[in-house]
């Protein structure tokens, strides 16, 4: 009897330590969605998660934009820079993924290194050369430096998929060639469809990335009608002037759905898609 009240004990120990932890941290997600109901005076005056009166033009105020521009054009602009870039992200990551993984070439672990080398450079050191680059092809102010780069493929996501592709037999290339399949079939019909997985988990990193992208927009964008909702949250806030702190945390809970319903949809597969990697790495 005492091991299995000692075995209980620990249990209920262990389940309240996980509750208390978990609350510490969605207590910031929670103090936002909460405050997007108040008032801006009792918003950072009482620490409560429950608002003493509940105030809905926060999400007026806050869906009726900043700048002249309604906030429905900063979601339009999230999802078309997000969507393009993501797609093209881990699309390109395959090809390259699997040129390294089945082709053998002249310098090919020469290429790789300096694939695995670049995921050593912190954005901030390659952020004024693109810069000049983009400013002399024209592409400021607009989507083109943050979308067309990602059809280059990302080193991340490119080793993720080669742990796929190498955990895959060889035996199925060399049979699609006995079918008259040149490398392109072999990827698209053989290649591409095994490695769901790692094609979920890339594109639920990439969409949360881009999704929450500041640096990049704020860099490229100039004109309030091409900003994202990252950049946009930041326009509320203005120091010179009264700041709307219940609009800025009325959009920004708005802001956490999509990352959220990705999230709960895609959990399983980011789940598998990341162990698996592990198992076959």
């Amino acid at each position: 009897m005492r091991k299995k009240e000692l075995k209980r004990l620990k249990g209920i120990v262990y389940h309240l330590f996980v509750i208390a932890l978990g609350f510490v941290m969605l207590y910031p997600i929670l103090w936002m969605v909460a405050s997007s109901f108040k008032p801006n005076a009792e918003i950072f005056g009482t620490a409560s998660l429950i608002p003493k009166t509940i105030k809905l033009d926060n999400y007026v105020n806050g869906w009726k934009g900043v700048g002249g521009v309604p906030f429905v054009v900063f979601f339009r602009n999230s999802f078309f820079y997000v969507i393009l870039a993501t797609i093209g992200t881990v699309f390109s990551s395959a090809i390259v993924a699997y040129g390294f993984a089945r082709n053998q070439f002249i310098g090919r672990r020469f290429w790789f290194v300096c694939m695995l080398l670049t995921m050593m450079l912190p954005y901030q050191v390659v952020m004024i050369p693109q810069f000049i680059i983009f400013f002399k092809l024209g592409w400021v102010n607009s989507f083109k430096p943050l979308i067309i780069p990602m059809y280059t493929g990302q080193p991340f996501f490119i080793f993720l998929m080669m742990q796929f592709i190498r955990g895959l037999p060889i035996e199925l290339d060399e049979s699609a060639k006995i079918d008259g399949c040149n490398r392109w079939q072999i990827f698209t019909r053989i290649i591409f469809p095994l490695i769901t997985p790692a094609l979920i988990t890339s594109t639920i990193f990439q969409f949360y990335w881009k999704w929450d992208d500041f640096i990049g927009p704020l860099l490229f964008l100039n004109s309030p009608k091409l900003y994202t909702v990252s950049l946009a949250l930041r326009m509320f806030s203005d120091p010179m002037t009264s700041t709307d702190w219940g609009a800025i945390f009325a959009m920004g809970t708005l802001s956490l759905l999509p990352i959220l319903f990705v999230f709960l949809l895609f959990q399983k597969h980011l789940v598998a898609g990341i162990s698996t990697a592990g198992i076959k790495g």
